[in-house]
């Protein structure tokens, strides 16, 4: 890499011959500590906190005042030797302490509590997978408690296709 930085996270690189050589090593160090399994006190804050504590971190917001000015987005972490910023990568997440969810990067917005997948697995055993076809609603008939029972009957069958029911 040209510029000396890796790619996908940005950390510094020793160059050959470099001089305090600490230095970079030090500040590819403190961006480690905040991009690796992060957990952020909040998302979404324009205003750096007054007070925090080595090793806090938070996802700016959109319109950032302050430090955080021209770092939407980032992941903001506060260190000893102040702010370090992370720009955030499609699928970066991180934990957020305030609403007990994931945040996740996607499509150029960060999305907090937004589960993807195709299937949800417990202890080995899909319990819920690909949607159904709808299940028709019943009408007309001499016999109402009959169309109940299909209907019902259905709705079971569709819960159990599922995994959400024992068959």
């Amino acid at each position: 890499m040209s510029d000396g930085t890796t790619a996908r996270l940005g950390l510094e690189q020793i160059l050959p011959g470099q001089a305090q050589k600490e230095v970079s090593h030090n500040e590819a160090l403190a961006l480690l500590d905040l991009l690796v399994q992060p957990v952020v006190q909040d998302a979404g804050l324009d205003t750096p906190p007054g007070s925090p504590l080595p090793g806090q971190a938070w996802i700016v917001g959109t319109a950032p005042t302050g430090d955080w000015a021209g770092h939407a987005g980032a992941l903001a972490g506060w260190t000893d030797g102040g702010w370090r910023f992370a720009p955030p990568f499609e699928g970066m997440a991180a934990w957020s302490v305030q609403s007990g969810t994931i945040a996740r990067f996607s499509g150029g917005v960060w999305a907090s509590g937004v589960l993807r997948g195709t299937v949800v697995m417990v202890d080995g055993e899909a319990v819920v997978g690909p949607r159904q076809p709808a299940i028709t609603t019943p009408s007309g008939g001499a016999t109402i408690d009959a169309e109940a029972r299909v209907a019902l009957a259905a709705i079971l069958a569709a819960l159990r296709t599922h995994g959400l029911v024992e068959s």
